[in-house]
Order: C-alpha cells, then sequence, then structure tokens
C-alpha cells in the first residue's frame, strides 16, 4: 500500500478532534446528571433568554440526536435536540443558553455572524471541488491548476476561522445571561462554563485540523510542481 508522508498531517488533525470530541462528550454527560436548582428544562430557558432579550419571532423546536443543537438564522428557529429539550440538567442549560446567543447575535446583527453566513457557500465549494482540482492538477501535470485546488480548500480554513469569535461570542454571551437572570448559580454557573469551554475547543481543534490539512495540500501541489 503506498504510502505518503503527508498523512501524518491528516492523523494527527484527526487525533486532535478525536480527542476534543471525546472531551466535550465527557463534559456533557459529566454535567448532566446535576439537575439546576430552579428545575428549569432547556426549552425554558431558552424561552426565557429569548424573552428577556426582545426576541419574539424565534420558534423553539425539538430536533432528535445529542448536541445536534444549532439556530438557524434564515428560518429563525432554535433547535434543541432531545438531550437538552426537556433536560433540567446544568448542561442541558448551558447548550441551550449558547445557541440563544446564536439568536441574539442575529437579532443585533452581528457582524462575524453574518460574515460566517456569507462564506457558507464559498467554503462549501471550497471543500467539494478543492481535491478534484488538485488531482487534475497533478494528473495533467499543471501545478497551476493544483494550486487552485489549494486556493480552494483555503476558503474552508477561513471559514473555520470566521467560526471562532461566532462561538466564543455566544458562549460569553450564554454565561452572561444565565448569571444575569440568576438562571444558574454558584457551582452550577461554573459546570456550564466548563461545558461550554469543552464545546469552543471542538471548534479550534476544528481549525487546527483544518490548517493541518491545507498545509497537506501545499506540500502535495508543491511536489507536483517540482516534477515538472
Amino acid at each position: 500500500m503506498y504510502w505518503d508522508e503527508t498523512y501524518i498531517l491528516v492523523i494527527i488533525g484527526a487525533i486532535i478532534c478525536a480527542i476534543a470530541s471525546w472531551n466535550v462528550n465527557h463534559t456533557f454527560n459529566k454535567f448532566s446528571r446535576y439537575s439546576n436548582s430552579k428545575r428549569m428544562t432547556g426549552q425554558e430557558a431558552a424561552a426565557e433568554i429569548l424573552r428577556s432579550a426582545g426576541i419574539f419571532d424565534v420558534r423553539i423546536e425539538r430536533t432528535k440526536g445529542s448536541l445536534s443543537d444549532h439556530y438557524s438564522p434564515n428560518d429563525k428557529v432554535l433547535r434543541l435536540s432531545d438531550s437538552v429539550y426537556n433536560s433540567t440538567s446544568v448542561a442541558a442549560l448551558g447548550v441551550a443558553a449558547h445557541e440563544c446567543g446564536h439568536a441574539i447575535q442575529h437579532a443585533q446583527g452581528y457582524f462575524p455572524l453574518k460574515l460566517r453566513s456569507l462564506s457558507v457557500p464559498i467554503a462549501n465549494i471550497g471543500s467539494k471541488l478543492s481535491w478534484p482540482v488538485i488531482l487534475i492538477g497533478i494528473i495533467l501535470g499543471y501545478a497551476e491548476i493544483a494550486q487552485i485546488g489549494v486556493l480552494l480548500f483555503s476558503f474552508v480554513v477561513l471559514f473555520q476561522l470566521i467560526t471562532l469569535p461566532v462561538e466564543f461570542n455566544a458562549s460569553r454571551r450564554a454565561i452572561r445571561i444565565l448569571d444575569g437572570r440568576d438562571i444558574l448559580e454558584g457551582e452550577e454557573l461554573d459546570g456550564a462554563k466548563k461545558m461550554l469551554k469543552a464545546a469552543a475547543l471542538t471548534y479550534v481543534a476544528a481549525v487546527f485540523s483544518a490548517i493541518l490539512q491545507l498545509l497537506r495540500l501545499v506540500l502535495i501541489a508543491r511536489r507536483s510542481d517540482r516534477r515538472r
């Protein structure tokens, strides 16, 4: 079997992402065992947060899965997973508040969120076409075509970088609201902070993984250029 030394970059990226994924699931499971003192569910906390922010045009829906929670700006729908919607756990309220943070960003016209939404189509194109374009360039012996493929994948990295401030800001908003509205306090709030920190690290891991993948593509493109 052919071994390409650049595979090591893929392996490193995969390990980083796997560790971050394990950490967020472990942290969520840990703090899912602790109910908040007010016995408020994720759905109730989300409704309270949105009301307090003056947002009345966002629906809250239940969606299947675990940690599949997300806010859809286009539909103005906040979707909470089975493990969050009816749960009274500290972890669930942290996740629900984080998604509300995105809804508040949208309502306030938070620029990085707008930028991320605009970059989604470009990132999708880069993700789908980068490898085919690079392979075509290598097969035909045109390094310039391979470099176009590298450029396409750089849009994926750019999207991941734009995502970081959006997610970190949503988490900061979540903690501030949970504390300010006295939804969580003391050790409960500390648990939510740890949950959101673990979730944020998955996005950091995704950035590192994307950068390593980009580096790999650059090395492959340069190798094809030297063979001309």
